[in-house]
């Protein structure tokens, strides 16, 4: 019965929440902007104190956004069949074929032998590690199959928590580095798509954010490795060669490389293969379950499939069009237009403080959804170059590293059992603002001369 109350005070909250931010909103926005604010406020609070589960919690829109009168049925669930989910499916089978074969324990032994077995080492090989394979699988994912590796590592509860933690900040720096990497940057790519602007291509997005990302491994890392010099520590590494199955995920890991490569626009050199990348990443995923690779069966493997961060990439989606649709954004984007009178960097400085520490106490993903149609809509009506706020937004989104509800990996490292919410918020803190000052800086200087 408690289990049952707690539910109930759970969902009462959100409900509560959302009736107050209706009423707020009623004293500016028309009663269907306000019913919109009204329900993203239930969803957010419904998200985050988990009354529901979020797979249900996210398919909540199909119903409310008709009954309320925000979009049509119809005009929702579009929502759910984005281009851009069938692009994370193709990603996430990849994900599970190389947890299935345990290929990450290879790339992570690889990786780790690249650096001295100390303290430090290890902290600067589990944060690039951690990085580097977020960038092409989930950073949930990257998350939960390292954090078992490193915990074994040591008995010593100090560096346990300097591990976790490297794991966890590692894979939300390096989830930026490709456009599949984390749900923010999908969420911006079909956000652009909807909007009829021209996409970032998959090599030109790394070449932007590359200096951000390695940088930030760097601060990361060094941070975490004050104090830890004096301990004593070693390893035992797996040498064992890849089996018949690793080198088959291998090779369509390296084959889907290529393609992606082969497909991005170089101009004026190559104009690119023109295939649709959702495509791409789909067709390699769905190469898998059939000969010569065999690697997934539908029966034993569909399971493993994040549908809820499927449906909470609809619902973000959903969330998105109904800003437009409902002309909240524009009227948001009257009330921010203010902010113009600034000069461009101070912008950036604020839109990048205000989407990093937002984000660290709401879903990243609904928080992205929400603001980019509205940093859209002030760039376009002052002028100021959109995909550029977009992406410090996108980025900045990513890079909350206080609390564990700001991202999936955060809230791994705290499940984990060796780290403390308020270590977490001590070093978090520090790369927050560090993480502000360089993507301000790197948009200023490298990114306003590409896009």
């Amino acid at each position: 019965m408690n289990q049952y109350q707690e539910q109930f005070k759970k969902i009462g909250l959100g409900i509560l929440i959302g009736a107050l931010v209706f009423a707020l909103s009623l004293t500016i926005f028309t009663t269907v902007q306000a019913s919109l604010l009204g329900l993203i406020a239930l969803l957010v609070t419904l998200w985050t104190n988990e009354g529901l589960p979020l797979g249900v919690v996210s398919l909540l829109p199909i119903i409310l956004f008709p009954a309320f009168e925000i979009m049509t049925t119809k005009e929702t669930t579009v929502n759910y069949a984005h281009p851009i989910i069938f692009l994370f499916l193709g990603g996430f089978m990849i994900a599970i074929a190389v947890e299935k074969t345990h290929l990450h324990r290879w790339i992570a032994d690889k990786m780790l032998s690249l650096f001295p077995a100390t303290p430090k080492g290890i902290i600067f090989s589990l944060t690039i590690t951690a990085g580097l394979l977020s960038s092409v699988l989930s950073n949930t994912t990257t998350t939960l199959l390292l954090m078992s590796i490193a915990l074994f590592i040591t008995d010593n509860m100090r560096l346990k928590m300097r591990f976790a933690l490297a794991i966890a900040y590692g894979a939300s720096v390096g989830g930026i580095l490709t456009p599949i990497g984390t749900p923010p940057n999908l969420i911006l790519l079909g956000i652009m798509q909807d909007k009829s602007m021209e996409l970032i291509p998959f090599l030109q997005w790394m070449w932007m954010v590359a200096p951000l990302v390695f940088m930030m491994f760097f601060v990361v890392a060094s941070l975490l490795s004050i104090g830890v010099k004096d301990i004593d520590i070693s390893i035992n590494s797996d040498k064992k060669d890849l089996d018949k199955n690793q080198k088959k995920v291998l090779y369509i890991i390296a084959g889907l490389i290529v393609l992606l490569l082969l497909n991005a626009p170089l101009r004026p050199y190559w104009n690119g293969l023109g295939l649709s990348e959702a495509g791409i990443l789909l067709g390699a995923g769905l190469l898998l379950f059939a000969p010569p690779f065999n690697i997934l069966d539908w029966m034993g493997d569909k399971g493993k499939v994040p549908y809820r961060i499927m449906f909470l990439f609809g619902a973000g989606f959903s969330i998105a069009k109904a800003f437009s649709s409902t002309g909240l954004a524009d009227e948001f984007a009257s009330y921010l237009i203010v902010m113009t009178q600034l000069s461009p960097i101070l912008i950036l400085f604020s839109v990048a403080m205000l989407i990093t520490f937002t984000t660290e106490i709401t879903s990243n993903t609904a928080l992205i959804s929400i603001m980019l149609p509205v940093i859209y809509a002030v760039a376009e009506q002052t002028g100021l170059n959109t995909t550029l706020f977009m992406m410090v937004a996108t980025v900045c989104a990513s890079y909350a590293f206080m609390l564990p509800i700001a991202t999936a990996p955060n809230a791994i490292a705290m499940s984990s059992g060796a780290v403390s919410i308020k270590n977490m918020a001590r070093y978090g803190i520090i790369l927050n603002l560090v993480g502000i000052f360089l993507i301000v800086m790197i948009a200023e200087f490298f990114w306003k001369g590409i896009i």
